[in-house]
């Protein structure tokens, strides 16, 4: 390599250097790239252009251009020889016309003169030889997703998936320099080269590809550099008028050097005037680059500018936790409190904590205002009881009026109770002034959140039993009386004691209380009372009520709600009803972080689905659930005795009784002794059976008999007869069974009467009975079929042709039999409408709609919305015409 001229020479920045070349296109500074515009003879052999673009000749040459001219002119005679130079948008024109000038005498020569230039705002001399006859333009363009494939196989020596190429191309741009560096960055990371292995990154910092993003960035101009960091700090789909006012340059300009960012792959245009950096370890490389105080700073004035533009709260708060100084401002302080309320609201009681405790200092409590601690304390004592308790103590007697200092008071019993210090919000409770029909109400209420924190720690539960008052004969006139009346009744209906009073306590609250004056949780608590004596249609009524009005419902509870409503719906029979409630209320939550009103809905899914006969959907749910997620909640009780239910469906006996019994052990523990308050005995007595222990089988049916038979309790005592006729012997089994199917048939549990109809056939036909045992099961047969209960369908298949009979078809469940009103609901959600939209133009209530779908579903024997348009499109009867075993 021959090398002319220095940075203060005529050339200016120019660096002039000439190698030897081979005709190839030349390769200095990365990847040459496809040829995407020519203009001019496209000749063979490699040219310079060295006329003047003006016309004029040339003037003689002295001194040191003569002496390079003869350098280039020697090595040019043996080999051909390259001439370039690499950063001409850096020299000035004139430099460029005497290297021209230089070669215009020796055309003869194999000389390739190669000017390469970036784009900057202004054109670059360079620019008006583009437009010479004798000068090809190469403009490099990004690498394609096979040229990430190439690149990666030559760096990497492996080859890779299509959805990292689609990801690299993402990051990068196509940019040759960040491919490689985000291969070797990956490398370093010991991540694979696939898409997981690019998303697993994306969070944090990539060694060399961050590397090299920053330093690509800081080659830009400083315009450019801060409308990449305003964007890195807005995040994805920055308008360009919010970017440009937190870059603090003109529209145009951040417009302009986005475009210019956009060309080195580190940005991305999005619709409707937004932008974004191109990849989330893009935005991770720009924030590591910026400097703690500009980035401190620059959130700052984001939050500002957004909260000016009318930006919801939610996007404001992040910036203004990375900035504290500005969080502390009245205006930030007013947002943040807002927003933990909604966070609160939403259950995230981890984040509202995150929100207010950057207004309250640590250390400066007591110069804070005590409403903010308090705020602070009441959703502490949702994560970190201790501190909420602390800062709930420390403001109770600096809080302004009764309405503050309840609902702290509220909050502060309630945390004592869940952590176990039942004697210490007893004494808080019994220093209530109840002079005045305003103090007992406020003891009142106390007293009901304490009876409900105490369902979450099993130690408080006892004590707080021991030691307080359960009266029943509060008259229910206030939404004070009516909350601790229904805790009071839950508890008794749990226990299984004054069953008759609570139970009038319970229709009481719910007679008087409605979702406007009262809480969700004491209506729920009621109707949960009810559901517990056998009767879940008129708590699943009132379940539907609180969940239409969700929206001032916070989140937990509303799942709560919708694990009541799935048990209630599971109890009735209404197997997808229960799917669907118990799906909304798990959302996407993972089994080993699902909260206790999730619990139940994880539990109650179990047995829905073991319903339907899904064992593998269910044994795949129970799966997600580690072994320490489960605690000593009443609720994983409960998940419990549907996991032993599992293990039975699997043939594992000795798990189920492990499970179960277990189950049984925590129930007495909690004191829910009520048998119709879980069906764990049922399931606990068959996995005995299954384990060849038949006496304690009847052992836990006679004691379920008893109990169910003097509280009158028709679904438990059905039940409880068809698990003793199992346990027991021939004799008096098949009156046994009558009897059991009699008593359910007047307590709307379809599904249990559906299965006492297949064990009484299967008993007579043991008997020998084949005539009315066929009868019995045909019965039972079309039943689960219509309630979707394929598992027990197939038994009661299996059977019929024991008893030689041939079933080759459901029992008609045609749209003939649907009434008038549900043929009108059934068209129109064919249709496409909503419940809500049914209902506005049937002038009908949503819960009329939903009524009327179930039992649509349950008469053409589908399992949703989605199978109504082809059903009522059969002719009639033609429900008739379906299989009998659906396909799974």
């Amino acid at each position: 390599m021959l090398r002319f001229g220095s940075p203060g020479a005529p050339l200016g920045t120019a660096a002039l250097d000439t190698s030897a070349a081979d005709g190839r296109a030349p390769a200095r500074g990365g990847r040459s790239g496809d040829r995407a515009e020519r203009s001019g003879d496209r000749g063979g052999r490699a040219r310079a252009p060295f006329a003047s673009p003006d016309g004029t000749a040339a003037p003689p040459l002295h001194g040191p251009l003569l002496t390079y001219r003869q350098v280039v002119g020697s090595a040019s005679v043996t080999r051909p020889t390259l001439l370039s130079v690499d950063d001409a948008d850096r020299a000035d024109l004139e430099s460029i016309r005497a290297l021209v000038r230089l070669m215009r005498t020796r055309h003869d020569l194999p000389v390739l003169l190669a000017l390469g230039w970036r784009d900057r705002e202004e054109q670059a001399a360079p620019v008006e030889w583009a437009t010479r006859s004798t000068l090809e333009v190469l403009r490099p363009r990004p690498l394609s997703g096979p040229g990430v494939a190439t690149v990666v196989r030559r760096v990497a020596g492996t080859a890779v998936e299509p959805g990292f190429q689609a990801g690299c191309l993402a990051a990068t741009g196509g940019i040759p320099s960040l491919v490689t560096g985000l291969v070797a960055g990956l490398g370093e990371l010991r991540l694979p080269l696939t898409g997981a292995g690019l998303e697993a990154a994306s969070g944090g910092d990539i060694p060399v590809f961050g590397t090299r993003v920053r330093r690509l960035l800081h080659g830009q101009s400083p315009v450019a550099v801060r409308a990449a960091q305003a964007m890195a700090v807005l995040g994805d789909g920055t308008a360009t008028t919010t970017g440009a006012g937190l870059a603090r340059v003109e529209t145009t300009a951040f417009t302009r050097s986005l475009r210019r960012l956009e060309a080195v792959g580190l940005a991305r245009a999005s619709a409707a005037d937004t932008w974004s950096l191109a990849h989330p370890a893009v935005r991770h490389a720009v924030l590591t680059g910026t400097p703690s105080r500009t980035r401190t700073d620059l959130h700052g004035r984001a939050a500002r500018l957004l909260h000016d533009s009318g930006a919801p709260a939610a996007d404001i708060a992040g910036h203004l936790l990375a900035s504290p100084a500005v969080a502390r401002e009245p205006w930030a302080r007013a947002l943040l409190r807002e927003e933990a309320r909604t966070a609160l609201l939403h259950g995230a009681a981890e984040h509202a904590v995150r929100l207010l405790r950057s207004c309250v200092p640590p250390g400066r409590e007591d110069t804070c205002d005590p409403v903010l601690v308090m705020e602070l304390g009441i959703a502490e004592s949702r994560v970190d009881a201790e501190s909420g308790i602390g800062h709930l103590t420390s403001v109770l007697d600096r809080l302004p009026g009764p309405d503050l200092r309840l609902t702290a008071l509220s909050a502060l019993v309630g945390a004592l109770t869940r952590t176990g210090r039942t004697g210490r919000a007893a004494q808080l409770l019994a220093a209530q002034d109840t002079g005045s029909p305003s103090g007992r109400a406020r003891l009142q209420l106390l007293e009901a959140d304490m009876l409900l924190a105490a369902t979450d720690n099993r130690e408080a539960y006892t004590d707080l039993l021991e030691g307080v008052s359960l009266r029943l004969d509060l008259p229910g006139t206030t939404a004070e009386e009516r909350a601790l009346l229904a805790g009071r009744a839950f508890i008794a209906v749990s226990r299984g004691e004054r069953l008759p009073q609570a139970l009038s306590a319970a229709d009481r609250v719910l007679l008087s209380g409605t979702p406007l004056t009262d809480s969700p949780v004491s209506l729920a608590a009621a109707a949960a009372a009810l559901a517990y004596a056998d009767r879940p249609a008129d708590a699943a009524h009132v379940y539907r009520q609180l969940l239409e009005g969700a929206d001032a419902v916070p989140d937990h509870l509303r799942a709560g709600l919708l694990a009541l409503d799935g048990e209630a719906a599971q109890r009735l029979g209404r197997i997808d009803l229960a799917l669907r409630s118990t799906a909304q209320a798990l959302g996407s939550t993972p089994g080993a972080r699902v909260t206790h009103h999730q619990t139940l809905a994880l539990a109650v899914r179990l047995h829905a689905l073991l319903d339907r006969g899904d064992v593998v959907s269910a044994d795949a749910l129970a799966g997600t659930v580690p072994p320490d997620a489960i605690d000593d909640a009443w609720q994983w009780s409960e998940y419990l005795a549907a996991r032993g239910r599992l293990r039975l469906a699997q043939d594992d006996p000795v798990a189920a009784v492990a499970d179960l019994t277990e189950c049984g052990r925590r129930q007495e523990l909690w004191q829910r002794t009520n048998p119709a308050a879980s069906p764990w005995w049922y399931w606990a007595g068959h996995a005995h059976l299954a384990a060849g222990d038949p006496a304690e089988a009847g052992r836990l049916a006679t004691r379920a008999v008893d109990l169910a038979h003097s509280a009158d309790f028709p679904v438990a005592l059905g039940t409880a007869l068809e698990l003793l006729a199992s346990a027991g012997g021939e004799r008096g089994r098949l009156q046994i069974l009558e009897d059991a199917e009699s008593v359910l048939a007047q307590s709307g549990a379809a599904l249990s009467l559906a299965r006492t109809r297949v064990a009484r056939g299967r008993a007579l036909l043991r008997a020998g009975h084949v005539g009315p045992a066929r009868k019995v099961l045909r019965r039972g047969w079309d039943e689960s079929h219509a309630l979707g209960a394929h598992a027990l369908h197939d038994e009661a298949h299996g059977l019929l042709l024991s008893a030689g009979a041939r079933p080759r078809r459901a029992a008609s469940r045609g749209a003939g039999e649907l009434t008038r009103s549900e043929k009108q609901v059934a068209r129109l959600a064919a249709a496409g409408r909503t419940n809500l939209q049914i209902a506005e133009a049937l002038f009908v209530t949503r819960r009329t709609v939903e009524l009327h779908l179930t039992s649509v579903y349950r008469k053409l024997g589908l399992s949703g919305r989605k199978e109504l348009r082809s059903a009522l499109g059969r002719p009639r009867g033609g429900a008739d015409a379906a299989p009998a075993r659906r396909e799974r």
